[in-house]
C-alpha cells in the first residue's frame, strides 16, 4: 500500500486511487489511525478518537466503491474540529464544565460529509471557547505545531491544521471568526478556505449545552481545510448550501465560476503592510517573492489603489463588532468590569484595545450605526473587485510563535522583528475578509529560515469563492504547495 499512496496524499489523489482499486478505504483509515497512534502523543492534535466507527464507515465505503459508488468523499479519511457535534462523542469547546456533554446528533456539515462518503476518524483540539490563536484547554491539553513542538499550530482550528500537517487524514472541518481557519493554515503550511458569510450552514457547530439550532452567528463561518487547494473545493461543495430546516427543502447553491482559469488573466492587488501593525520581515519577503513569481507568470500585480478601504478604520470597526458579538457570552462580572473600563476611556483613544472595550459595551443603537458602516464597506469592496480579481495579503505578521498561555490575552505580546506589539492586534489581517464577509483562501507559499511555514490569504469578491480557490490552485501548480514536517516523513 505504501507504494500506492503517501500519508500526505491529497483527497483528490486518494479519490483516484480508490476508484482505480489501487488502495482500499480501510487501508487508508488504518494508515491514518497508525500515524495518530505513533505521533500524536507529542503533537496532541486529536482529542476525541472515533476509530471503530471510522473503520465501520471505511468498510461501508469499500462496499459502495465495489458497487460503483461515486460520492465525492467516498472512502476519504478525515477529522473534524472538536466544536462540531459528532453524535455520541463529547463536544466541549474546551470548557471544563462541559467535559461530559455528549452530542445527540451530528452537525449538519458532518451529516453532509458522511452522506458524501467521508470517513470521520476523530475530533481535533481547540482553545477554550474557540477564542485564541493557540489550541489548549484544561480538558485535552496543548496541541503543538508539527514543524516545531514548542510553537503554536494556530487556533482555534489548530488541532485540525496540526492533524493535516501530520498526515492524519486528507481533510478536516474548521471554523473562523478571527482567522481560526486561516491562521492555523498559515502556521502549519496547509490550505484553508473561509467561505463567504453564511454560505455553509453551521447548525450543530454550537457551544454546549445549547441546542443545535440553525446558526446565524455574526461574522462566524465554517469551512474546509486540506493539503491542497483543489481539495478545498471538493469539501466546500459538499458542505455548502442553505440549511433545509429554514424552508423544509434542500437545494444546492450554484456559485459563479472562477473569473479566470489561467494565471496570466488575473488582476491582483497585493498588500504587505497595515497602518496599525507591522508585517514581519519573513512574511514580507515571502509576499515579495510571490509577487515577483506572479508577475513573471503574467499576473497583473498592483500594490496600491485609491479603491482600497481605509484599513485602520476597517480594523477598528471589525474589533468593535467582533467584541460586541463575543461579549454576549461573558460572565456578568467580566462584562461589568469592561463597562467600567470603557466609561473611563478617552474619546480620542482610537487604539484597537480601546475599540475592543467599546465593542464589548456597544449598545443596540451604536451597533446598528456600525452595521451601516459595514454595509458601506461592502460597497467599497464591490467597487474594488470591479478592477481586481483578488487581494493577496498576510494572514498574520509572523510565522508560528512559541506557546504563550499567560492570562489575560490582552497582556500578551507578539514579537515582530524584535519589537513587542499587543497580541490581540493581530486581528487586523484576519479581519480584512471577516468583517465584510468575503471569501478568503489561505495557502502556503514559503518557509522561514527556522523551517516554519509561511502562508498568505487570497481574498475574493462576495459569493465568488471559486475565484480565490482557482487562483490558489494555479499558484500551487506553478510554485508548489504543502511540504510535510521533516520529522514526520517516513
Amino acid at each position: 500500500m505504501a507504494e500506492l499512496h503517501s500519508s500526505f496524499s491529497t483527497a483528490t489523489e486518494l479519490n483516484a486511487a480508490l476508484r482505480a482499486k489501487k488502495v482500499s478505504a480501510v487501508e487508508l483509515a488504518k494508515d491514518a489511525i497508525d500515524r495518530i497512534e505513533r505521533y500524536d502523543a507529542n503533537i496532541n492534535a486529536i482529542c476525541v478518537r472515533d476509530f471503530e466507527r471510522g473503520l465501520q464507515s471505511a468498510r461501508a465505503a469499500d462496499l459502495a466503491l465495489s458497487r460503483g459508488g461515486r460520492e465525492p468523499l467516498l472512502g476519504i479519511p478525515m477529522t473534524i474540529k472538536e466544536s462540531f457535534n459528532l453524535a455520541g462523542t463529547p463536544t466541549t469547546w474546551g470548557f471544563p464544565p462541559q467535559k461530559n456533554f455528549i452530542a445527540a446528533d451530528d452537525a449538519l456539515a458532518v451529516q453532509r460529509v458522511k452522506a458524501a462518503g467521508g470517513v470521520v476518524l476523530a475530533k481535533t483540539n481547540v482553545p477554550i471557547g474557540l477564542g485564541d490563536w493557540q489550541s489548549y484547554n484544561d480538558i485535552y491539553g496543548t496541541t503543538n505545531n508539527p514543524f516545531d513542538l514548542g510553537r503554536t499550530p494556530g487556533g482555534s482550528s489548530g488541532g485540525s491544521s496540526a492533524a493535516l500537517a501530520a498526515g492524519y487524514g486528507a481533510l478536516s472541518l474548521g471554523s473562523d471568526i478571527g482567522g481560526s481557519l486561516r491562521v492555523p493554515a498559515h502556521y502549519c503550511g496547509i490550505y484553508a478556505h473561509k467561505p463567504t458569510f453564511a454560505l455553509c450552514p453551521a447548525r450543530g457547530h454550537t457551544p454546549p449545552p445549547l441546542p443545535p439550532l440553525p446558526s446565524n452567528r455574526d461574522l462566524s463561518v465554517i469551512g474546509p481545510m486540506a493539503r491542497s487547494a483543489a481539495d478545498l473545493s471538493l469539501l466546500l461543495d459538499v458542505i455548502a448550501g442553505p440549511d433545509p430546516i429554514f424552508d423544509g427543502i434542500a437545494y444546492r447553491l450554484e456559485l459563479p465560476a472562477p473569473r479566470h482559469t489561467a494565471l496570466k488573466d488575473f488582476r491582483v492587488l497585493l498588500l504587505d503592510n497595515h497602518p496599525l501593525l507591522p508585517t514581519g520581515a519573513n512574511v514580507r519577503q515571502a509576499l515579495q517573492a510571490l509577487a515577483s513569481g506572479l508577475s513573471k507568470a503574467g499576473v497583473t500585480v498592483t500594490r496600491e489603489t485609491p479603491l482600497l478601504p481605509d484599513l485602520a478604520e476597517t480594523s477598528r470597526l471589525y474589533v468593535r463588532m467582533l467584541m460586541s458579538f463575543l461579549a454576549v457570552g461573558f460572565p456578568s462580572e467580566i462584562y461589568a468590569g469592561a463597562q467600567a473600563e470603557a466609561a473611563r476611556l478617552d474619546p480620542k483613544d482610537r487604539s484597537l484595545a480601546a475599540e475592543q472595550l467599546r465593542g464589548i459595551t456597544l449598545g443596540h443603537r451604536d451597533w446598528l450605526i456600525d452595521d451601516g458602516a459595514r454595509t458601506g464597506l461592502r460597497a467599497q469592496w464591490r467597487a474594488l473587485f470591479e478592477q481586481y480579481d483578488a487581494v493577496i495579503c498576510p494572514v498574520m505578521p509572523t510565522p508560528a510563535y512559541p506557546h504563550d498561555h499567560s492570562e489575560p490575552q490582552e497582556a500578551r505580546r507578539i514579537i515582530i522583528d524584535g519589537v513587542e506589539h499587543p497580541y490581540t492586534s493581530q486581528l487586523v489581517w484576519p479581519g480584512i475578509a471577516t468583517l465584510p464577509g468575503l471569501p478568503s483562501t489561505a495557502i502556503p507559499v514559503a518557509m522561514s529560515p527556522e523551517g516554519l511555514p509561511i502562508g498568505v490569504q487570497i481574498v475574493g469578491p462576495w459569493l465568488e469563492d471559486r475565484t480565490p480557490l482557482k487562483l490558489a490552485e494555479l499558484i500551487e501548480r506553478e510554485f508548489g504547495g504543502f511540504k510535510p514536517p521533516p520529522a514526520l516523513i517516513d
